[in-house]
C-alpha cells in the first residue's frame, strides 16, 4: 500500500456511508407513502456494499507476489435492493387507498419501513462515517509530523 492508500480507503468508506445515509433518509421520507408511480406502497431500499477487489486491476497482475499482501482497498456500493418484506397492513376503511374486497378489506398497505430500524441504521452509518473522517484527520496529522521531522 502506498503512502496515500489509507486516504483512498477512507475516501471510499466516506462515499459509501454517505450514499447509505441518503438511502436511509429516502426510506424515512417515504415511510407513509402508500401510493407510488409503480403502484402500491413504497418499498424499503437496502444498500449492498462489498470490498473493492484489487485483483481485477491491470496493475495487480504486474506486482510481484511479495507485494500482494491482501490488504483491503476500500469498499464500494454494489447495489441498492428493494426489501421484499410484506407491507404493513393498517385498518382504515375511510382511506382512499383501502383494499375494497377480500381478506384485507378496509386495510391500507403502508410501506415496510420501520422508523426505529432506520434510525438505528442511520446512527450506525453516521458512526462509520465519523470513523473514516477520524482516519483521514489522523493520517493528515501523521503526514504533517513526518514533514516537520524532515526539516
Amino acid at each position: 500500500m502506498g503512502t496515500f492508500g489509507v486516504l483512498n480507503i477512507a475516501g471510499s468508506g466516506l462515499t459509501a456511508q454517505r450514499f447509505q445515509i441518503d438511502v436511509i433518509s429516502n426510506n424515512i421520507a417515504n415511510a407513509n407513502s402508500v401510493r407510488t408511480t409503480d403502484g402500491g406502497p413504497y418499498q424499503r431500499q437496502v444498500v449492498i456494499m462489498s470490498p473493492i477487489d484489487s485483483s481485477l486491476t491491470f496493475k495487480s497482475h504486474l506486482l510481484p507476489d511479495a507485494l500482494k499482501k491482501g490488504v483491503g482497498q476500500g469498499v464500494k456500493v454494489t447495489a441498492v435492493q428493494k426489501d421484499e418484506k410484506p407491507p404493513r397492513m393498517v385498518y382504515d376503511p375511510t382511506h382512499p387507498d383501502a383494499v375494497q374486497s377480500g381478506k384485507w378489506k378496509g386495510y391500507v398497505m403502508y410501506p415496510n419501513v420501520n422508523i426505529v430500524e432506520e434510525m438505528v441504521n442511520m446512527i450506525s452509518a453516521n458512526r462509520a462515517y465519523e470513523a473514516n473522517v477520524n482516519l483521514v484527520n489522523s493520517s493528515r496529522q501523521m503526514f504533517e509530523k513526518a514533514l516537520t521531522l524532515g526539516r
